[in-house]
C-alpha cells in the first residue's frame, strides 16, 4: 500500500533559546505573524490561522553539535513567482541575507538562516503538467541557479509599504540530515509508505505522497554516520505528517516498530525515524 493522497507537511516545532528574538525573525524577515503564544508556545502563520512554525521557548537548551542529524531546512510554500519576489524584498528590507537561490525546475527556491540557525526554504512550484520525468520514470529535479533579477521583474503587492505573507502560504516540505539513506528510506517509504520520488541525486533521497515531488527530502551531505543531536537541544523537536483521516493515522502508526518509540499524544501519534528526527502524525 502507499499513505493516501492528501497527505502533507503541518507545522514544525522549533526549540528556541531566545523564543522573544526569533518570534520577531519570523514576523519581520519571513512574514508570518504570531497566531497564539500560551505557556513557552508561539505558533506562527499566515491569515488563514494555520500554525506552520511553532516555537518552544528552551532558554537553558545545549547548542545543537555541528555534525549531527535534525533539520537541513524547512520550506515555506508561498502560491506564485509574485510572493517569492515579495520574500526577496522582505528579507533585504531587515538587513538579513540569503545564502542561497536555485531552480529545481519542478521549483524556484529561495535559502536563508534564520536568527538561530536553522535552514529556511522559501518556494514557489511550477505547474505540474511543467514536471518533467526521465527515460526511468523518475522525476526530474536539479539545483540550477534563479536569476533573482528575473523574479524581482514580478509585481508585488504591499501593505503598509511592506509585501505580506499570502493567505494559502503553508509548509510544503521537510528536509532533514540523516546518518543513512538506506535506513531512513526503510522508515518513511516502508514502515510510512511513502514513494520515492527521486533517488538520483547523489547523497539525498526524495520521497512524498500523492506524485509531489517531495514532502520530505533526506540527505547525508553534512551528517553521514552521525548521532542524533542531545536529547532536548536546540533545534528541530519534530514536524507534522498530516495524513487524511485517524483511521489513516492509526494505520500507519501502527506499521510502527519499537524502534521507533511511537508515543500516543493529545495531538497523535509521535514516532522518530532511525536517525532521531521525530514526526507527528497527526490528522
Amino acid at each position: 500500500m502507499t499513505i493516501q493522497a492528501g497527505t502533507g507537511i503541518g507545522a514544525v516545532r522549533l526549540r528556541a533559546a531566545d523564543a522573544d528574538a526569533l518570534t520577531s525573525f519570523y514576523e519581520r524577515a519571513i512574514g508570518l505573524r504570531t497566531l497564539a503564544r500560551e505557556n513557552g508556545l508561539v505558533q506562527l502563520g499566515v491569515d488563514d490561522g494555520v500554525p506552520l512554525v511553532e516555537l518552544v521557548a528552551a532558554p537553558g537548551a545545549p547548542p545543537r553539535p555541528a555534525r549531527s542529524t535534525g533539520l537541513f531546512h524547512l520550506a515555506i510554500l508561498v502560491p506564485t513567482r509574485a510572493d517569492l519576489a515579495a520574500a526577496i524584498r522582505r528579507v533585504r528590507a531587515v538587513g538579513w541575507r540569503l545564502t542561497g537561490a536555485s531552480d529545481h525546475l519542478v521549483s524556484e527556491a529561495l535559502y536563508l538562516n534564520d536568527a538561530e540557525g536553522n535552514g529556511i526554504e522559501i518556494y514557489r512550484d511550477r505547474p505540474r503538467e511543467e514536471w518533467r520525468h526521465g527515460a526511468s520514470g523518475e522525476l526530474e529535479m536539479a539545483t540550477l541557479p534563479l536569476d533573482l533579477t528575473d523574479v524581482l521583474h514580478e509585481t508585488v503587492a504591499l501593505v503598509d509599504g511592506v509585501p505580506p505573507m499570502p493567505a494559502g502560504t503553508r509548509i510544503g516540505h521537510v528536509h532533514l540530515q540523516v546518518a543513512e539513506l538506506d535506513t531512513a528510506e526503510r522508515f518513511y517509504a516502508g514502515s510510512l509508505e511513502l514513494e520515492v520520488m527521486v533517488r538520483s541525486y547523489p547523497g539525498a533521497l526524495f520521497v512524498a505522497a500523492g506524485g509531489y515531488h517531495h514532502h520530505i527530502g533526506l540527505n547525508t551531505w553534512q551528517s553521514a554516520g552521525a548521532l542524533a543531536p542531545p536529547e532536548g537541544a536546540l533545534g528541530l523537536e519534530h514536524y507534522e505528517l498530516v495524513v487524511p483521516d485517524a483511521a489513516e493515522r492509526d494505520r500507519l502508526a501502527a506499521a510502527l516498530g519499537p524502534d521507533s518509540e511511537p508515543l500516543e499524544l493529545e495531538g497523535g501519534v509521535r514516532a522518530s525515524d532511525p536517525s532521531g528526527n521525530r514526526v507527528l502524525l497527526r490528522t
